[in-house]
């Protein structure tokens, strides 16, 4: 039988995997109703997807976040301790409206809404988590999911993130995520479903 090398295992991303997590994220997301909303043009999508996702690595998540890949997905992930700084410097956000152009506004209104809802408790943040549709069914997103779950239940701490896409809800619901409310994003935007799982205790607790 031919050794299969096994490709979805998690491992640390650091910047020099720029390249690679931007690529597979803007794959991942072609297909969000939120990034086709701020990018709405099918010809230049995944150009742009590409360099927000280069953008939102190397200048904030890498150095502040805990930031995981495998060949075919990545995931970026906030603890509390990292939450203040991840904020977006002036220049990042410079880089993004560069890079959103006319759908800048859009973009702001939407941060600024979903942030209106975070939870105020210490948590652990899923920023990002994506695969490449062409690795579809390896395990890579689950990977991903269980990987960083772990380090929050290690904490005792619940995991907050948002989904803009209906058919993720069963997936991350199957992880211990519940919906903790809609979010309807201003301007004409799609819902954001805002979700919170709760700290496992470790086996035999």
């Amino acid at each position: 039988m031919p050794y299969v090398p096994i490709t979805n295992i998690p491992k640390m991303a650091t910047i020099d995997d720029a390249q690679l997590v931007s690529r597979t994220l803007a794959c991942a997301f072609d297909d969000d109703p939120m990034m086709r909303w701020f990018f709405p043009d099918d010809s230049s999508r995944e150009a742009k997807l590409d360099r927000y996702f280069t953008t939102l690595f190397t200048r904030q998540y890498v150095h502040h976040g805990v930031c995981e890949r495998t060949d075919s997905g990545a995931a970026f992930w906030v603890p509390p301790e990292g939450q203040a700084k991840a904020v977006p410097d002036a220049e990042t956000v410079q880089d993004l409206q560069d890079i959103l152009g006319d759908r800048a506004p859009l973009f702001r209104d939407a941060v600024e809404s979903a942030a209106k809802h975070t939870p105020m408790e210490p948590h652990w943040y899923l920023a990002v988590i994506g695969a490449d549709p062409a690795a579809q069914g390896q395990g890579h997103g689950a990977a991903l999911l269980r990987s960083g779950l772990a380090k929050a239940d290690a904490a005792g701490l619940p995991t907050y993130l948002e989904s803009s896409k209906p058919s993720n809800l069963p997936i991350y619901e199957h992880f211990g995520f519940t919906v903790r409310e809609e979010v309807r994003l201003p301007g004409g935007g799609p819902v954001l479903w805002a979700m919170r799982r709760e700290p496992c205790p470790p086996p035999g607790v």
